[in-house]
């Protein structure tokens, strides 16, 4: 297992997310970037225990998130897509 890909931010932009994130407080759309994701495409709640259980579960997994972010881009927006 590798850890996730520096500046990608792919999981935090093409999932929908549906519990209450600080300044989102509905959640968001797939597609819409989140407002804790800073301009170098990291969470900013990271660590923090504010940050949704959903997004402190995901984890990077090579056949999802691929070899690039825009790899992961795809993957993860065609798996939201299915669902």
């Amino acid at each position: 297992m590798s850890a996730c890909r520096p500046s990608c931010g792919a999981c935090c932009i093409a999932p929908s997310i549906s519990s209450a994130i600080p300044g989102m407080p509905e959640g968001k759309p797939a597609g819409v970037r989140c407002v804790q994701l800073d301009e170098n495409n990291l969470c900013r709640l990271f660590g923090d225990p504010r940050r949704p259980a959903v997004c402190e579960r995901f984890d990077y997994d090579h056949s999802l998130c691929g070899d690039n972010r825009e790899q992961a881009l795809e993957r993860i927006t065609a798996l939201e897509q299915a669902t």
